[in-house]
């Protein structure tokens, strides 16, 4: 199975094959066709108030992808976020901040390859 991530205000594309929405909130401004998500696994998102912690308190990004792997670690929608996706050959987990590198999803992509 092949993983990547990808912004869900991007146009959708057929190479995203299978989109995972990896997001606890649902994206704003965003409808369900335009977003084109296939499914949505809100529970392996970080918890709200990890969340909160990095965007609204200054969290250093460090220190948020710890905190947000220890979280995975001991959250079953890990496990069955991974059996979804190899029923796939081609997926793509999307998620709404901006910046590219520095997002959950990213951290997700890791652990769920490891």
């Amino acid at each position: 199975m092949a993983v990547t991530i990808k912004r869900v205000y991007d146009a959708p594309s057929p190479d995203d094959g299978f989109r995972v929405l990896v997001d606890r909130l649902w994206p704003r401004g965003l409808t369900r066709e335009r977003a084109a998500v296939d499914h949505w696994a809100k529970d392996a998102a970080p918890s709200t108030e990890l969340r909160r912690a990095y965007h609204r308190d200054g969290l250093p990004w460090e220190d948020f992808a710890s905190a947000y792997r220890v979280e995975l670690a001991a959250n079953p929608a890990v496990d069955a976020l991974r059996d979804e996706l190899s029923r796939h050959p081609v997926a793509t987990l999307l998620y709404s901040v901006h910046d590219a590198e520095r997002n959950h999803a990213a951290v997700l992509l890791d652990v769920l390859e490891a």
